[in-house]
Parts: C-alpha cells; sequence; structure tokens
C-alpha cells in the first residue's frame, strides 16, 4: 500500500523498518530489460484470477511487417505467448514520454491488425528458435518446461495457429505510470475489442537503502469486459484411472479399453509414476520414469475421438540423455517402426507421431511394444552408470 508521497515500507529479518520511495526508471530500456528477465511482472494473476496467465517470451524487438510479403515497417517491444498459445504484445514506455498518453494508442492497434494479417505461426516459432539459439537453449527445453509435463508441444502450436487466425489476441501496454487518460482508453477497447483484450500495467519501482522493490498494477479489467470474456477461460477436467478407461470404453469399445488398461498395467509396474491429464474432453496418461534427476517420458495414451491411441514423446526426449543424441532417438524410432502396422514415419524423430490403439489387437505387436519400453529404461539407467545421482534421486532407488 502505497502513501500520499508514494511510499511503502519493507519490514527486514531483523525488525528494521525501511522506507522505500517511489521513483523513476533510468531508461525505458531497463523497464524492457526486466520484462524479458522477469516476465511475471505482466501480473498473470491479475488478467486471470481463475486461470493466471503464465509467459513464454517470444523474442524482445518483434519485426511488423505491413503486408504479408514486405519488410517490417514496426518494431514491437517484446511478443510473449501465454499457456493457452494467446500471443501477448507488450509495447513499454516510461510516463515522462508523452506518446504515452495517445500516440502509443494507434502504434499498438497498427501492430496488431498487421500482426494479425501478416504474421503466421512458423514466423513466431522462427522468432523463438531465433531467441533460444542466442541463449544457447534448445526451443524443445525451453518450451517443455514452460508447458510442463502435461503439455504437448504440436497442440500448443496449433493454439497459437488458430488463435492468431481467429484476432485472439492481448495487448498489454507497460509502464511506470499508467495515465487517467490512458487508463480511460484501454477500458473502452476492452470492451469494444472481441476477442482481443487491451490491458495496461502499472509497474511502479520503489527504492530505498539499496533495495529495489516492483509492484505491477493491471488497469482496463472491467467487470463487463471480464464477463463479456469469460468464456475464453480454458476449462479443465481432472482424469484418474476409473475415468479414463471409461471414456475409453465409450469411445473404442471393450478390446481397446482393456489395450489400455494392459498398457496402464505394464506401466505401473515398470515405471515411477503416472502422471494423469486435464483435457476437457481428451482423457490421457503419461508413465514418467524419474531417475537421476531427471522425469523421462516417451509416450503418452490417450482416449482421441473415435481414435484412441499413443502419442509418442520424441519432442521432450531431444533434451534428456542419452536420447539427446539423434542416433539414440532415431534407434528408438527404428524399433517402434518394427510393430505391425504403425506406420511411423522416419522423420518424427522430434515430434509426437502417433500409433492407434487398435494396432495392439496382434499380440506382437504388444510383446515389440513393450521389448523397446524396457530397452528403453535399460538404456537410460546405462547412460548414468559411474554419475552422481541427482538431488532428487534418492526416491528412484527402487528402479535401479
Amino acid at each position: 500500500m502505497t502513501t500520499k508521497n508514494g511510499e511503502i515500507f519493507l519490514i527486514k529479518d531483523d525488525g528494521q523498518l525501511v522506507g522505500m520511495k517511489q521513483s523513476g526508471y533510468e531508461s525505458e530500456n531497463l523497464l524492457q530489460e526486466f520484462l524479458q528477465k522477469y516476465p511475471n511482472l505482466l501480473a498473470g494473476d491479475q488478467i486471470d484470477s481463475v486461470s493466471p496467465r503464465r509467459w513464454l517470451l517470444v523474442s524482445r524487438e518483434v519485426g511488423v511487417p505491413a503486408d504479408e510479403e514486405g519488410g517490417d515497417r514496426w518494431s514491437l517491444d517484446h511478443l510473449f505467448l501465454d499457456q493457452d498459445g494467446i500471443p501477448t504484445l507488450v509495447e513499454v514506455k516510461r510516463s515522462s514520454d508523452t506518446r504515452i498518453r495517445r500516440e502509443v494508442v494507434g502504434q499498438m492497434l497498427d501492430y496488431a491488425a498487421n500482426a494479425v494479417a501478416n504474421w503466421s505461426v512458423e514466423k513466431i516459432r522462427a522468432k523463438l528458435a531465433a531467441r533460444c539459439g542466442q541463449e544457447l537453449k534448445s526451443v524443445e527445453e525451453v518450451l517443455e518446461k514452460f508447458l510442463g509435463t502435461e503439455g504437448n508441444m504440436d497442440e500448443f502450436w496449433e493454439m497459437v495457429k488458430t488463435n492468431l487466425q481467429a484476432g485472439r489476441i492481448r495487448l498489454l501496454f507497460v509502464a511506470d505510470e499508467i495515465p487517467s487518460e490512458l487508463r480511460r482508453i484501454v477500458e473502452f477497447l476492452n470492451k469494444q475489442m472481441d476477442p482481443a483484450q487491451v490491458l495496461a500495467i502499472e509497474i511502479c519501482q520503489f527504492t530505498g537503502e539499496g533495495l529495489k522493490t516492483l509492484v505491477p498494477r493491471v488497469y482496463g479489467q472491467t467487470e463487463e469486459a471480464q464477463q463479456k470474456k469469460s468464456g475464453g477461460i480454458r476449462e479443465t477436467r481432472q482424469w484418474d484411472e476409473s475415468s479414463f478407461l471409461d471414456e475409453l470404453l465409450n469411445s473404442g469399445g471393450k478390446e481397446i479399453a482393456e489395450i489400455g488398461q494392459k498398457i496402464l498395467e505394464w506401466s505401473k509396474e515398470h515405471m515411477t509414476r503416472i502422471w494423469w491429464g486435464k483435457g476437457v474432453k481428451d482423457g490421457s496418461f503419461i508413465p514418467v520414469l524419474d531417475y537421476n534427476g531427471r522425469d523421462y517420458f516417451a509416450f503418452a495414451v490417450r482416449t482421441g475421438f473415435r481414435n484412441p491411441h499413443i502419442q509418442l514423446q520424441f519432442g521432450p526426449l531431444a533434451s534428456r540423455p542419452p536420447f539427446n543424441d539423434e542416433i539414440r532417438r532415431r534407434e528408438l524410432m527404428a524399433r517402434l517402426k518394427q510393430i505391425p502396422s504403425s506406420n511411423l514415419p522416419e522423420d518424427a524423430i522430434d515430434r509426437y507421431p502417433s500409433i492407434w490403439l487398435s494396432v495392439f489387437r496382434d499380440e506382437k505387436a504388444f510383446n515389440i511394444f513393450f521389448e523397446t519400453m524396457q530397452w528403453f529404461i535399460q538404456e537410460i539407467k546405462a547412460s548414468y552408470i559411474g554419475v552422481l545421482p541427482g538431488p532428487d534421486d534418492s526416491r528412484n532407488a527402487r528402479d535401479r
């Protein structure tokens, strides 16, 4: 809580009270760097209290073309994606910049209109890949950390594509202080623009005795606008063994449900744990092997809609030893391709190809699949021989 003169108070561990006064940023670039390093400053919990937004930075200084084939005409300060694949355009200004009152609004609308018309999901993926390359990280590693174990990278990019085509984007004006004139404009635009969302975020800086505190506050979230756009909140459903097998029975019949249960029972015996999905309609589970401080998962089983299937998880494996070696992933693929009627493509060693559960009506297919998964587990454990245990490895002793 600030006082009239813009002061907050911090109580240190030794009980000392430190008064911290509001102060401006030395430069606009400093605030931009804070957003790049600390995306949580975008206050995802204030934007959506039911399902707080999480942020994946695509890139800073993202070019926006005036036509699909032309060169970039404008430069957006930051492009983020949230966990539902909604492109989030961020423009940063200091309150001392007079353009923050009106000019920045027209500027942002130019960005939004041309981004929706001229960007493609491939361009966004390329921007993310370039940023990851500069930071010596793999795209798969960054996305996996962002999406979590339950995430599906192909589905995520499909959501980005759908949102972009539908104009479902988010525009964020960020400053150290949001003037009242800009607040009124943002509230008006957020009520009128659908499905786009328009908000302003004030990130106040307080300093004192060598300490610094940043306090974000979101403007534009009127009750009317929230009710109008609440349909955009992505619902979830927590699946478990009973609900999953019931849905598998409904979607594939008794024989397919028995196949799914057989895979589940094998997974419970040979893997560390089972992660259950949260899809609204599509039930899923992922068998996870926790080993040497890492979690490994080679496949997910999904109910689908009339097409229950195993979805192979080559994408995440690309960042985990020993399968970060392309030769090992190709060997894994070669073993799986021996499954009759699997029809797996050769070039899918970094993606998420599927095998229909109906393939496993053939007992030979089951045997090859389980033998391959046993080999998968053995290869992981063999790769850590002579390596000190990871910090979470005590719980994995039974798997050695």
